[in-house]
């Protein structure tokens, strides 16, 4: 499971650092740990448990070797699968930056007229764009609030294999639907992992058919986690992350190449066909120029 690749991917690092805080908000959880970085990951409040005590390590955590939390990737439990992929995210987050693009995953996502566009979460800003870019665009979404045209969940196992394109939200690594998802979306030219909660391990994901990761890097982790404490989301701490985008090597290439190997067999087809018929007319000069 990708969970437990995350885990292993970040083993050795979370050895060397404690947790020095973490943030439970209405919208994401923050962890920060002892280097300085911080991580994010959404909190699942539809899938919480109902009652004034819902997780019951609360008061123990901060304080804790990162390995701790970050085990909890793979509990049972969604807030603690949440409270381990916030702790990867702080992992990562003390890294060196590696190669990245900034922005939006729009601005870097290579979109023709033609393709169909499946979107699992609701990333509402990038709607517009997308209507105007592509031929159809089909969203999918667990919210039982759900808008106009935005189709449950659980729909997009069926209508992602149609797709060129999908555009999957990291919770899915919290809600443990992010697998089926990756295998529906086999044959997609371009996948692309989005969210605050993305963790920025390409190793991770080389085997899969995901092609881009486009998450944040903390730059002001105190505001952050303050904006977290005080149920903000993404709009709250923008001004205090920078988005990065993330091409994995190899499949998109490999996409990319098909479709071009195709196309010039499909143009050296065009060329011998107008040949064979250029001959048939004029068979004594074999098709060629009679200056």
């Amino acid at each position: 499971m990708i969970a437990t690749r995350i885990r292993e991917a970040l083993h050795a690092e979370a050895t060397q650092v404690r947790v020095t805080d973490m943030r439970i908000g209405l919208g994401y959880t923050a962890v920060r740990i002892d280097s300085g970085s911080a991580g994010v990951a959404y909190t699942p409040r539809e899938d919480l448990t109902h009652g004034c005590s819902l997780l019951h390590a609360a008061g123990s955590l901060a304080g804790r070797p990162a390995t701790d939390l970050l085990s909890l990737l793979e509990s049972s439990q969604p807030l603690e699968r949440t409270i381990g992929l916030a702790t990867a995210n702080a992992l990562v987050a003390a890294r060196q930056p590696g190669a990245g693009l900034g922005g939006d995953i729009l601005r870097v996502l290579a979109l023709r007229p033609t393709d169909r566009v499946g979107m699992v979460g609701c990333f509402e800003p990038l709607i517009a764009p997308l209507q105007a870019r592509v031929a159809s665009l089909m969203i999918f979404e667990r919210s039982g609030d759900r808008a106009a045209g935005v189709q449950p969940a659980e729909c997009a196992l069926d209508l992602l294999p149609a797709c060129s394109v999908a555009l999957i939200t990291s919770s899915t690594l919290i809600t443990e639907g992010l697998e089926a998802l990756l295998e529906a979306a086999a044959e997609c030219r371009e996948v692309a992992l989005l969210g605050p909660s993305t963790p920025l391990l390409p190793e991770v994901f080389a085997d899969t058919p995901v092609t881009w990761l486009s998450g944040i890097r903390i730059e002001n982790p105190a505001k952050v986690l303050r904006v977290v404490s005080e149920g903000g989301g993404t709009r709250n701490f923008s001004p205090y992350v920078q988005k990065v985008n993330l091409r994995l090597p190899g499949r998109g290439e490999e996409t990319s190449n098909r479709s071009r190997d195709g196309l010039q067999d499909q143009a050296g087809r065009i060329v011998r066909d107008a040949v064979t018929r250029e001959v048939s007319r004029h068979p004594a000069t074999g098709g060629k120029d009679t200056l």
